[in-house]
């Protein structure tokens, strides 16, 4: 199965929201079925929870963009402070 392509670039943050909790809703619908019965493609839940992590990587870059400079930096620190602690 291909990769889609999904154009995440011009929807709105409230309906990429949505759209994370429908897919969730539905994750955990089919990982209960997969338990109950068993699914025709077992992968198909793979495909799923890789499609969410876009969703959620999508709405983190634009949380970094909108951020200040200041807030940036701090991120950095704290990055680097956790880098340390490892």
């Amino acid at each position: 199965m291909a990769k889609e392509n999904l154009d995440l670039g011009n929807m709105p943050v409230a309906e990429l929201q949505a759209e994370i909790s429908r897919l969730e809703n539905e994750y955990q619908q089919m990982k209960f079925d997969h338990a109950v019965k068993g699914l025709a493609n077992p992968l198909e839940l793979r495909d799923l929870r890789r499609k969410i992590a876009r969703y959620h990587t999508e709405i983190r870059q634009r949380e970094i963009a909108e951020m200040s400079a200041d807030q940036l930096d701090m991120r950095s620190k704290l990055r680097a402070r956790r880098r340390r602690q490892r």
